[in-house]
């Protein structure tokens, strides 16, 4: 459809996922901003941000479930014509179906209840749905080889959605949802579950700084996996690794305990990295 790559390229702008996806080659770079813009899609209506769809949510379920036909349809290849991007994109490079309904299951999870304090293997479960699903979809059309490219989704995958929950507590307790884990809210003595009055308690500090611990393990096994991956197939994911590390050490240097001024990235470094992934 004309004006597809046009229309999911703005939606990612100004992103980091945009920058990352730029150093792709151009069919490449297409399909990413098509799955991009997927998940634009049904993170929109999960959150009630998409104009089109009534606010209830009865309305946004059945707007999910419209996507899960399409989605059916699409890779059989009789998708609608507004998906010919992404179905192009699909049978190009064996995206699968199952993934992408990963991904509109992790938005439902956020649709059906405001998400708070859950345990580590909801949270775990979410992780997988919202961003190592994308990744699955995303290593097939970097190339990688299967087991690899499934291993680093896992490990990547985790370590970036642990990074924004650390990164968006305060904006995710502005829409009453909260994704810090039950389990180590417990061992740090909160028992309150209502999102405002976990950020408000200091001790959310070493909450933290323990999901912090496992999002650097998650890491630790993606720069294991990245070291050993084609070096072509690896430059966008490594360039993801690189911004959201930058983003974890700055957030353990400015802590949780409060107040908690915006984490941010100037254009300059974010352009260094960048170059980094060129030149090394």
């Amino acid at each position: 459809m004309p004006g597809q790559n046009e229309t999911a390229a703005k939606s990612a702008s100004g992103s980091s996922f945009y920058t990352a996806m730029r150093v792709l080659p151009p069919a490449e770079r297409d399909a990413m901003f098509h799955i991009y813009a997927f998940c634009r899609a049904v993170d929109d209506i999960a959150d009630g941000d998409d104009p089109t769809i009534a606010a209830t949510k009865a309305a946004r379920h059945e707007a999910l479930d419209t996507w899960r036909r399409d989605i059916a349809a699409m890779c059989e290849g009789k998708g609608p014509t507004s998906l010919a991007g992404l179905q192009a994109a699909t049978l190009r490079f064996g995206l699968r179906h199952d993934d992408f309904i990963a991904v509109i299951d992790g938005m439902q999870m956020d649709l059906d209840a405001d998400i708070q304090a859950p345990d580590m293997a909801t949270l775990d479960l979410y992780c997988d749905r919202v961003a190592s699903a994308v990744g699955r979809l995303s290593v097939r059309v970097f190339g990688m080889p299967e087991d690899s490219g499934i291993a680093l989704s896992h490990h990547l995958g985790r370590a970036l959605q642990l990074t924004n929950v650390l990164r968006d507590v305060d904006e995710d307790a502005a829409i009453n949802r909260l994704y810090l884990p039950a389990e180590l809210l417990r061992k740090h003595g909160i028992t309150a579950t209502d999102p405002n009055t976990v950020v408000a308690d200091p001790r959310i500090d070493g909450v933290a700084r323990d999901l912090a611990v496992r999002a650097a393990e998650h890491f630790r096994e993606a720069d294991r996996l990245l070291a050993a991956a084609p070096r072509r197939a690896a430059r966008a994911p490594r360039l993801m690794r690189d911004v959201y590390k930058v983003y974890l050490d700055r957030l353990l240097v400015r802590g949780w305990a409060g107040p908690r001024p915006k984490v941010r990235i100037a254009k300059p470094h974010l352009l260094w990295i960048v170059l980094k992934a060129f030149l090394f």
